[in-house]
């Protein structure tokens, strides 16, 4: 039946011209050729997903395009740049922030830092430029501390903040600019911070580190999809700022041995956002700042409007959102919302003391998630740290209306200690929807004094007794006794 049946096949198929004949050929080797080919793509993606097969696998690097943002661009490169790691690249940069400096009438310049490594010496940024960092591209700054230039201390500090008198300047500084842009397909700048770390341990710095990005009395500041890692001392420091949007940058140092190391540090800045970031560091993951007691009074510029959101941070050594300690100027109607701090020391973070005088109020922290951290929420009112003995020890900050919720997590061991005082209460503080799995059984867990404030519907810890406990309809339930009792511990 076979041999008839293909016998047949074949006395029909010789029936049929030859052109039918040659298709009917071809369509079988292209069939035969399509079937080879996805069987090899198959084997390859297979076989690339194992660690250590590199069969039919060949990586072949592409660099993406560089977006044009700005009229004018050039390359590091058109400067006499070489990206070679130890060709110093301070005279390129500076060439080309000159070049740029003469387009603000066009719309300003962009400077592109093509992959490499660019050694370099610290450099000032220009009005209307764009600083973009390619894929690959790293900007290194000198470990040679002679190379940094120094500065007179901030205004507002009236100190180096380590030292007395001078400051190193930062690696990449601006003053009193506008429109600035430092962006990239997450290029990085990298300060190389060990060897700064290194001797200020050993105390054979004499004037206070530098910070890595610094800009000064300036607006219309936008920083995107970089990386900033290993700074000398503060991360990114914007002072007297506005308009100020941070946004999609990791920011990393050692979690230990990378002293005062912070993330992000507005300080006496205006209308800030900083938003979908990941930060873990060497302190404070952020910190707002407004100034350092009678120098800060003096200045008096607060930091306000600052929204905060979908941050991932970690601070092993100190917190990973705090306001202080030095607020002398005032911090006002601050949000934090999508946080989540991981193995961290402490999650969110209050400190000031007597001296500082100035205010924090208005201040909005939700949605947050505490993931294995020794104290989840601290409000401390005894950081007894100054510039000198000329601070006026009867300048008493003012900490009020800060509201909590939405506070959940695990692995905490103190969920609340909030220390005020007799001299500086805190009050006007609230508590809604908070369940937080502890590591640590005992009580006074939820820690408070001189603090007034209350507690709506039910939350987890119970909370202190200083708090007027009302339902979730706004009835109040109990009223406190006093605001006034005191069952900090700080043993746990």
């Amino acid at each position: 039946m076979v041999e008839v049946s293909s016998s047949g096949w074949r006395s029909t198929f010789h029936q049929h011209p030859r052109w039918l004949m040659g298709l009917l050929t071809m369509h079988r080797t292209l069939v035969l050729a399509l079937w080879v080919v996805g069987f090899c793509l198959v084997f390859g993606w297979q076989v690339s997903s194992i660690d250590g097969i590199t069969l039919f696998r060949r990586r072949v690097a592409v660099a993406r395009p560089l977006p044009r943002l700005r009229p004018v661009a050039f390359n590091l490169t058109d400067f006499g740049g070489v990206g070679d790691g130890k060709t110093l690249n301070t005279a390129a940069f500076e060439r080309a922030v000159e070049a740029i400096s003469k387009l603000g009438s066009r719309g300003g310049g962009q400077l592109n830092v093509p992959a490499g490594l660019w050694l370099t010496a610290p450099f000032n940024l220009t009005s209307h430029m764009t600083l973009f960092l390619a894929e690959d591209a790293v900007i290194l700054g000198i470990e040679d501390e002679s190379y940094w230039p120094l500065m007179p201390p901030l205004p507002s500090y009236g100190y180096g903040r380590e030292h007395k008198g001078p400051r190193y300047g930062s690696l990449i500084h601006g003053q009193n600019l506008k429109d600035i842009v430092i962006t990239g397909h997450n290029g990085t700048i990298n300060g190389q911070g060990q060897a700064w770390w290194t001797k200020y341990k050993k105390r054979i710095l004499t004037y206070t580190r530098g910070p890595l990005v610094q800009l000064m009395w300036s607006k219309d500041i936008v920083i995107s999809n970089i990386t900033l890692r290993d700074s000398p001392f503060w991360t990114l420091h914007p002072f007297d700022c506005k308009n100020v949007t941070i946004s999609k940058v990791t920011i990393l140092a050692p979690i230990f041995g990378a002293p005062n190391t912070d993330g992000i540090d507005p300080d006496s800045c205006e209308d800030v956002l900083i938003e979908n970031s990941y930060i873990c560091v060497g302190d404070d993951a952020v910190a707002i700042k407004s100034g350092w007691d009678q120098y800060g009074i003096a200045y008096g510029r607060p930091s306000t409007n600052i929204t905060l959101r979908n941050l991932t941070v970690r601070s092993v050594v100190s917190a990973g959102v705090s306001i202080g300690s030095e607020m002398s100027g005032g911090v006002s109607n601050v949000t934090v919302d999508n946080l989540i701090v991981w193995e961290s020391r402490r999650g969110i973070r209050i400190k000031t003391a007597p001296g500082r005088g100035g205010y924090i109020r208005n201040i909005t922290y939700r949605n947050v998630t505490l993931d294995n951290v020794r104290v989840g929420i601290m409000i401390k009112t005894d950081y007894n740290e100054h510039p000198d003995e000329g601070f006026d020890p009867k300048a008493m900050p003012i900490i009020a209306n800060i509201s909590f919720s939405g506070i959940h997590g695990q692995g905490v061991r103190v969920p609340v200690r909030i220390h005020g005082s007799e001299d500086i209460p805190v009050k006007g503080v609230s508590f809604q929807d908070m369940s937080v799995g502890l590591t640590y059984k005992k009580k006074h867990i939820f820690q408070c004094s001189f603090i007034k404030g209350r507690v709506i519907g039910l939350i987890f810890p119970s909370p202190c007794e200083n708090l007027d406990l009302y339902d979730e309809q706004g009835n109040l339930v109990k009223q406190s006794a006093s605001q006034n009792i005191t069952d900090i511990d700080y043993d746990i």
